[in-house]
């Protein structure tokens, strides 16, 4: 007999670096349309449903559920798709499961988002109430202030409130349970992943102070408090969200002015952010985030390496202008004039004599300039 697993949905390269993310109570995976899609550029993405919400099988969980419960789904989930350790963001009760995991099975985490949230929701008895209620009355009471405890004013996505109308009540009350009896606060210290706390300012069910607290007792944890979000930040402010995400992922951009002044040298950066207008602004901007502060930054090759392929990639496409400019780039990185005309001479082979030819006369001004620049400082010396 086959196990059955959470609903989910997987995005992204079958070979990238694994990303779980888990829903908040009374919604579905859609919680994250806004954000796993571009996630998932650079990450193997997999969302999942909660019992009896989505797609999944409300029998997976029963009364006098935990958290704990929660998390083995997910980790069997991980397990059927031959996922070992992985990142795992979450948002309020996703995000209670991501605390069980990091404290239960850190060997399992590489690392952790937790999303209005908390180590504990408030204590038992408000959420026993709501569970029996549930149970007794169904859902659509509870749909009725679904966009007050989720949104701020004026904002509401309809599909996220029909997905909480149409979850199951037994599993959604099982949820519950799983909520009353949760408390980490006592293992907080014990967490090592590198952690990030998400917090919206104007989150009634999971307010700032809640995230605060775990920030203060996780080592090394980052707090970041968005503006204008209530308690499902993914769906309310997306851009804010993947941001924080992919700097929790895949790190701090690297500063692409300091790499771009170290290479280029800053007498072309001045000159060339001295000619910035309105219009060029977002190119300059564009040319600093992108080519290097993340290209120019990949430790995979070197900078005398870089150097050699973007000499090449010029001459192939009779940019001389950019090639003088990467022929003092290319002495800055370490070339000797005589490596920089054996990459000029393969490029005969393979771009043309022709543009060869050009290539070497626009080198060689550069090296000239370059020897009568080193002789007057020489001079002055």
């Amino acid at each position: 007999m086959t196990e059955k697993l959470l609903n989910h949905l997987a995005e992204g390269p079958a070979s990238a670096p694994p990303l779980l993310l888990g829903p908040s109570l009374g919604t579905s995976y859609a919680l994250w349309d806004a954000v796993a899609p571009e996630l998932s550029a650079a990450h193997r993405v997999v969302r999942w449903d909660l019992p009896g919400h989505g797609g999944s099988a409300p029998e997976l969980i029963g009364p006098g559920a935990t958290v704990g419960d929660l998390a083995a789904l997910v980790l069997a989930l991980a397990d059927a798709l031959g996922i070992d350790r992985f990142a795992y963001a979450g948002v309020s009760l996703g995000g209670a499961v991501g605390l069980h995991l990091a404290v239960h099975h850190p060997d399992r985490l590489t690392s952790l988002a937790v999303l209005c949230s908390s180590a504990h929701f408030g204590g038992a008895t408000a959420w026993r109430e709501r569970a029996q209620r549930v149970r007794g009355e169904g859902m659509e009471w509870l749909v009725e202030s679904a966009d007050a405890r989720w949104f701020t004013p004026g904002f509401s996505v309809p599909g996220l409130v029909r997905d909480h109308r149409q979850a199951d009540p037994e599993a959604y009350a099982a949820c519950c349970d799983a909520l009353a009896a949760f408390d980490l606060r006592d293992r907080l210290g014990d967490i090592a992943v590198p952690t990030l706390l998400v917090a919206g300012k104007q989150d009634p069910a999971t307010p700032p102070a809640h995230l605060r607290e775990i920030a203060d007792a996780v080592p090394g944890s980052t707090l970041v408090e968005l503006p204008g979000a209530s308690h499902l930040a993914p769906a309310e402010c997306p851009r804010a969200v993947l941001t924080a995400l992919r700097t929790q992922l895949d790190g701090p951009p690297a500063s692409g002015m300091a790499v771009r002044r170290e290479v280029l040298g800053d007498a072309h950066v001045d000159r060339a952010q001295a000619r910035q207008t309105p219009f060029t602004a977002r190119f300059q901007d564009f040319i600093s985030r992108y080519a290097w502060g993340e290209i120019w930054t990949d430790p995979t090759l070197s900078r005398r390496e870089r150097s050699m392929i973007t000499l090449t990639a010029l001459v192939a496409h009779g940019h001389y202008d950019e090639l003088a400019m990467h022929v003092r780039a290319a002495r800055r990185n370490g070339l000797t004039p005589e490596e920089i005309g054996a990459v000029l001479l393969q490029t005969a082979v393979y771009c043309g004599v022709p543009a060869a030819n050009s290539a070497f006369a626009t080198a060689q001004r550069v090296l000239d300039e370059l020897d009568e620049e080193e002789g007057r400082a020489e001079d002055r010396g």
